[in-house]
Parts: structure tokens; C-alpha cells; sequence
């Protein structure tokens, strides 16, 4: 790895001379006085009043941004990072927070964004979300005043808003250094934003760079039905700043009457739903998910990334193993290489070739990354596998044959994922197993699978639990510990300038390894009740069969030679999803219930099912998580 420590400034360039596509080339060097670089703070009014006090709101943007150009009337783009952390959570590995003097001028800017962009030529711009550290207003989570919030900023740097110079009062700022182009970049809810705000196709917005990134809430707090156990009001309590006096209450209460218990897609979620209005996107973009983030679920870039396609969107995709972690924190030297070619390319418009490069890399083994042309891949096809009873009660065969037989289980809501997948060649009274043989060649699981169950319950309320399970030893990032797959250690590296309250240097990392006997690749749940729609439950009759379909993570997982591919299904998988109100037993119909695998390779048409090994077998432990950061 080639470490970067401290840049000094190699020149600050003559007056006259600014960062622009005539003078491109000196854009990628650090070549401005990032010490001496202007900081501010502006309130742009986004024309809501989300907390009810009959004045509109503003936030809070605090700028820095490079001096020599704006002495000389010169122009530079932007990367922004909206958040609502900045006060409560923090960002990064590190949990940074912002930090003002005493006259309340910004000093501290969290991350290295402005480090390593800033003396490059480029304006960094953090925004306070609407009802969060230093701006007035409310936190929708997600909703229409958290995009507003950002996207009105974007108007402001392209002459369409208006900003002051005081959170009330004050004067009004023009943002006459910006060149209007503005590039998106943050992990978790501030990535979520740039999503949101890019489906908004507002102008001047070129690139935006989604890291582990929600593209629907409703998938985020729920599964085609089933809920995950925690609701939005919560989190927007949890970021809300309630030093400034504003009342929010009433924002609160429309959020948690919104997210209806029941697990329906309701209109509160419609409008969180950036994925199905990806048809608006102009903005290039550049994704970042961990395939083991048991957090924001991976749902979540898969169907962003589908419907941007079909939006003819340029787009690039980094895919790791790890879980809810930024890139800068598994691959720190080439992701701030490629970030810096994207952002020089779609800002600056520098003809770098990077929009030609690969469009996927994927981590294959911990570090070891491998190029693709195309995500999902492109020899991947959508290969239909069914279920065959086997001699063994609960126990079958995967494959391309036809399905039969029946099975049973019962949802005692005690166990979940692991207890499932440890003793494969087991009976279990909690779920069923079904698995192709040990595979003659690998074979690849590139995209979004979906599982159709045709079940009976025995009572009115089900939910049901599914995922792929591939059986063979191997070495996989530690993504259950604390860290999710690196573990953080005491040296530094410096990645930009720094400047008194503003660091540029950060903690190395390494990645947390473990030895596995199986690994879970890809996972998804359901009520049973929203067999007929997501929008509406439909009361089940014991005794009855239903069929229903629905979705598990998206991912990229090569499946080794010798190993095997499984199926596992049961009721609720209690590490994940809350349960029905009267736990069932359900009953399967084989020949009716499949699984949809997007895949590269051949699976046999019926191997034998019991050559799965006995016994318990080691396995990294999963997690959910409330905690969006």
C-alpha cells in the first residue's frame, strides 16, 4: 500500500489561475493553502416550516473552500455530505463531530474530505439536516424536509436559493465561488440523502457516491411485510437537535403513525422510496456496500442499481466483504485513488477514463478484489432451483429438477439463522433444509434471488424467514464483531492537508479474518398476510395453502468448487424480525415452493442431499441493527 503522509503544498498558484476544465490537469495535485483556506457557515432557507413555529427553516451549510480562486473571482465545484449526525452521532471509524471557535466559525470538518479535496481545488460543503445540529426545522427521516434540506442548498450554488448570513436574520450570501457542479458523497443516512436527492433530478447535481446507502426506507425499517422490531420516530428523536427551541413533536407523531406495525407499504414509505423514482436520476453513481451489512440491508443498493440501469445511468459499484464500514476503512489507498478520479471526472470534467474502467469490484476473499465488467454479471441468468423431499424429515435436494414431496415446521420464535444452518444434515423442528450436492465447478450468485413458498399454516398469522446458505470452509471478514470486518489499530495516515482543529491523519486498519464451516449469502423475510400485496394484509384461514414471493439480499458470492449451495426456510428468524401473533406451524408444498437465483454456472438437476456434513459447524454470527450511522 502506498501510504500518504501529511501533502505540503507544492505552490500556491499566481492569482488569476483556478480550478476549472481550462486548467484542469492542476486539479489533481494539491496546489492551494488549505491553512489558510475560507470557512463559513450559511443558512439556506428551504422554504418549509417542519417544526410549526410559522417561519420557514433554515440549515446550516458550513463551507471551506480554497482562497486563491475566490481572490481572483475564480470558480470551484463542490462535494457535499449532508447529515444529521454532526452534533449526535458523529461520522466515521473515529466519530468525528463538528467543532466552531468561539464566534461560531466552523473549524473541525469530520472525515478527510476537505483535507485531501480542498487544496485540489474543490469546495467541501457539510450541511446540517433540517432539525439537526445548528439548523431550524424538523427531521423527517428520509422524507421530504431531509432531501429539501440538501437539495435546496444545491439550488443556492447554482443561483435558485437563497442563503443568509444568520440562522434568523441576517444578510443574504451568494455562492459566486461555485461552479454549480456538485458531487454527493456520505456513509448510511447521509449517503441515503444524496440517494433521495438525486431522485429528485435537480440540476447541478453531477455524481453522487452512496455508501452503504438506503434507497428505501420501507426496506430498511421492514421486509415485503415483516418488521424488523424498531420505527423511524425513534431515530428522528434520537438526531434532532433540541437546543434551538423548536418543537417537534408533531413530525415525530406523523412518523410513527406512518410506519404502521403491520409491516404494510404505506404512503409514508412511498415517499422514502428513492429506488422506484431512480427514473429521475441524471447524476452518475458510484456505489459502496458491504455484502455482509446486516444494517442497511443490501436490498437496498441492489434495487437502486436496477432501476438505475433502466434509467441509463452511468454508474460504478464497489462491493466488500465487510459490513456497515466505508471503503476509506477496508481499502483507504485505492478508494481514495478512484474518488478522486470520479470526483475529478464528473466535477472538473477531466478525461481520466475512469467512466471506462471496470464497473464492478468485488472482495472475493478478505483484500483480495476482483474486477467485473458488469454488476449483476454478465453471464449471470435467472436459474429457477426446487425442492425434493428427501429420507431424512425436513432434509432435501436442490436443483433444477422438479420439486415434490411436502415438509413441516414449526415457528417457535426462540431461534434464528445459525441454530438453522449448523446442523445441515439434522432434522430441525424450527426449519427446513434443502441442498444441491458438492459442485464440480463453482458457480456464482451475482444479483437479487426471490424465494416463492406455497404454505398452510395452521393459525391466522405467519411470518417466514429464507436464506442461501453456501457449505464449505473458508476465510471471510469478521463482519459480526464490533468492528464488522476490520479491526481499527494505533498508527496514522495522513490523507490531505491539516489545519489547526481540522486533522487530516486517521487510524490504519486491518481486516478482522475468521474461519468459517458456512457462510450465509443472502437472506430475506415476509408476513405471510402480504401474499396478495405489500400495500394491504389478507386475514389467513388456517388450513389453507398460500403462495407468496419474496425478495433476498442482493449480493455477488462465488460458491467454490466441492461446496455446496443451500436453502434454508423457516418462521421467524428471532435475530431479525418480530413475530406473528399466533405462532404457527406451516406445512410446504415442495412442488409449488422454489428459489430464483441470478447465476453463473451449473447446479445438477437432483444430487444427493446427504452428503451434507454433520454436526455443528463454525459460522460468523449475524446481527441486525437500529443503529443507522
Amino acid at each position: 500500500m502506498r501510504v500518504r503522509a501529511g501533502f505540503c503544498v507544492a505552490a500556491v498558484l499566481a492569482a488569476g489561475l483556478v480550478a476549472t476544465p481550462a486548467t484542469a490537469a492542476a486539479a489533481t495535485e494539491p496546489q492551494y493553502d488549505f491553512a489558510g483556506a475560507i470557512r463559513e457557515t450559511v443558512w439556506v432557507d428551504i422554504g418549509r416550516d417542519g417544526d410549526g413555529d410559522g417561519v420557514t427553516d433554515r440549515v446550516a451549510a458550513d463551507i471551506v473552500r480554497p482562497a486563491e480562486p475566490a481572490a481572483s473571482g475564480g470558480k470551484v465545484p463542490v462535494i457535499m455530505d449532508a447529515s444529521p449526525y454532526y452534533s449526535s452521532v458523529g461520522r466515521g471509524n473515529e466519530t468525528e463531530f463538528k467543532t466552531y471557535d468561539d464566534q461560531g466559525r466552523p473549524v473541525g470538518f469530520p472525515l478527510y474530505y476537505d483535507n485531501y479535496f480542498v487544496p485540489r481545488g474543490y469546495a467541501v460543503v457539510l450541511v446540517d439536516l433540517a432539525g439537526t445540529n445548528r439548523s431550524t426545522g424538523c427531521v423527517d427521516v428520509g422524507g421530504k424536509s431531509d432531501v429539501t434540506s440538501a437539495k435546496t442548498v444545491i439550488d443556492w450554488l447554482n443561483g435558485r436559493a437563497t442563503a443568509y448570513s444568520a440562522k434568523s436574520g441576517g444578510s443574504a450570501v451568494s455562492a459566486d465561488w461555485s461552479t454549480g457542479n456538485v458531487g454527493m458523497i456520505g456513509k448510511s443516512y447521509d449517503g441515503t440523502i444524496a440517494n433521495g436527492v438525486a431522485a429528485t433530478g435537480v440540476d447541478g447535481l453531477k455524481t453522487i457516491v452512496p455508501i452503504s446507502a438506503i434507497s428505501s426506507w420501507y426496506d430498511y425499517y421492514r421486509s415485503d411485510g415483516a418488521t424488523f422490531g424498531f420505527d423511524p420516530d425513534g431515530l428522528a428523536q434520537t438526531v434532532e437537535n433540541r437546543n434551538g427551541g423548536q418543537d417537534c413533536s408533531a413530525q415525530n407523531k406523523k412518523l410513527a403513525d406512518g410506519a404502521t406495525q403491520n409491516g404494510d407499504y404505506g404512503p409514508l414509505w412511498a415517499e422514502r422510496d428513492y429506488a422506484a423514482q431512480a427514473k429521475n436520476v441524471h447524476a452518475s453513481v458510484f456505489v459502496s456496500h458491504g455484502v455482509n451489512d446486516l444494517n442497511v440491508k443490501t436490498i437496498n443498493f441492489g434495487q437502486w442499481w436496477d432501476g438505475l440501469a433502466a434509467a441509463g445511468v452511468q454508474r460504478k459499484i464497489w462491493l466488500s466483504q465487510t459490513g456497515h464500514v466505508d471503503p476509506f476503512d477496508y481499502r483507504r489507498t485505492e478508494w481514495v485513488d478512484t474518488l478522486h478520479r470520479w470526483f475529478d471526472h464528473y466535477l472538473l470534467d477531466i478525461d481520466n477514463g475512469i467512466e471506462k474502467e471496470p464497473v464492478a469490484t468485488v472482495e472475493r476473499e478478505p483484500d483480495q478484489w476482483a474486477d467485473q465488467p458488469a454488476y449483476p454479471a454478465k453471464d449471470a441468468s435467472e436459474t429457477t432451483l426446487n425442492l425434493q423431499a428427501g429420507s431424512t424429515p425436513g432434509i432435501g435436494t436442490l436443483g433444477t429438477g422438479a420439486g415434490s414431496g411436502t415438509a413441516s415446521f414449526t415457528d417457535r420464535a426462540k431461534t434464528g439463522e445459525d441454530a438453522w444452518a449448523a446442523n445441515p444434515s439434522e432434522t430441525s423442528a424450527d426449519r427446513v433444509l434443502y441442498s444441491t450436492g458438492a459442485l464440480s465447478s463453482p458457480v456464482q450468485v451475482s444479483g437479487t434471488s426471490s424465494v416463492t413458498v406455497t404454505a398452510t399454516p395452521s393459525t391466522d398469522s405467519a411470518r417466514l424467514s429464507a436464506m442461501l446458505v453456501d457449505y464449505g470452509p473458508a476465510k471471510i471478514r469478521n463482519f459480526s464483531a464490533g468492528g464488522e470486518g476490520i479491526t481499527t489499530g494505533s498508527d496514522e495516515t495522513c490523507w490531505g492537508e491539516n489545519a489547526t482543529g481540522d486533522d487530516a491523519c486517521y487510524k490504519t486498519t486491518s481486516a478482522d479474518i475468521a474461519d468459517v464451516d458456512y457462510t450465509i449469502v443472502s437472506r430475506g423475510w415476509a408476513d405471510l398476510a402480504n401474499h396478495q400485496s405489500l400495500s394491504e394484509e389478507s386475514p389467513l384461514t388456517p388450513g389453507t395453502p398460500y403462495s407468496m414471493t419474496f425478495r433476498l439480499a442482493s449480493t455477488d458470492h462465488v460458491v467454490p468448487a466441492g461446496h455446496r449451495l443451500a436453502l434454508v426456510i423457516g418462521g421467524t428468524d428471532i435475530d431479525f424480525i418480530t413475530p406473528p401473533a399466533n405462532l404457527p406451524k406451516l406445512s410446504l408444498d415442495l412442488a409449488k415452493t422454489s428459489v430464483r437465483i441470478p447465476l453463473a454456472g451449473a447446479v445438477p438437476a437432483g444430487p444427493r442431499a446427504d452428503r451434507l456434513p454433520a454436526g455443528p459447524l463454525a459460522h460468523v454470527a449475524g446481527r441486525a441493527s437500529g443503529d443507522l450511522r
